[in-house]
């Protein structure tokens, strides 16, 4: 696995997320008090949280990284 770990996520920052294949841009809004994190797609405008994302696992490929504002 690449890139930030779950830690190292902060509220109001912009991230993207890469597992099996999908990419997933996503600006981070809440920590959740059992761990989890709610998220608001960038694309869609659509709220989930990141388990959601992950709910069918982890690929060779999931890796999580900041965007770059330019």
């Amino acid at each position: 696995m690449a890139g930030l770990s779950f830690g190292a996520l902060r509220v109001g920052k912009k991230y993207y997320l890469i597992n099996f294949g999908d990419r997933y841009e996503f600006q981070l809004e809440t920590i959740q008090s059992n761990g989890d994190f709610k998220v608001k797609d960038l694309n869609t405008l659509e709220r989930y949280t990141i388990t959601d994302l992950i709910k069918f696992g982890k690929g060779k490929d999931f890796e999580i990284r900041e965007l770059d504002e330019r």
